[in-house]
């Protein structure tokens, strides 16, 4: 431990150390590795079947749609949280986790009301991922269009 800290701060770690649940790192990338995937066989066989019926963008789109409406209608009944605790970053990187982002906050606040509940709580955690992506592609496109004009 650090020199630097006093008697009672070494005692406080140590009491946080023996009280946090220990986890298996090998097990918990499984795990992810294991639930993701199947969170993305999903959304294949979604695509493959909008492919029967659509174009590609068309059963891209579907597959987003549907993805995105089964996140948020499993969240809503709690089944995406109970999901997200034994599948971790499993569970958060598929569309189905923004989806779950964007729900989550809205559902704990929906006593609240509304507008003061579930609309001002709704983009919580999504809202600066949405500014900051959206605001990312916009810098990436002018590069893009510079790069075009001026060495294409």
């Amino acid at each position: 431990m650090n020199s630097s800290l006093n008697e009672q701060q070494k005692e406080y770690i140590k009491y946080i150390e023996k009280k946090s649940p220990k986890s298996s790192m090998v097990k918990d990338c499984v795990l992810a590795f294991v639930i993701g995937g199947l969170i993305c066989i999903v959304g294949q066989l979604l695509f493959d079947l909008g492919s029967r019926f659509l174009d590609d963008k068309g059963a891209a789109s579907f597959t987003t749609i549907l993805m995105i409406f089964i996140g948020a209608t499993l969240t809503g009944m709690g089944i995406y949280d109970r999901l997200g605790k034994v599948a971790g970053a499993g569970s958060i990187v598929p569309i189905t986790g923004f989806a779950n982002s964007i729900v989550a906050p809205a559902m704990e606040f929906k006593k609240e009301g509304l507008v003061q509940g579930v609309g001002s709580k709704m983009f919580a955690v999504a809202g600066p991922v949405l500014v900051y992506g959206i605001g990312a592609s916009v810098v990436v496109g002018i590069i893009y269009w510079l790069a075009g004009n001026l060495f294409g």
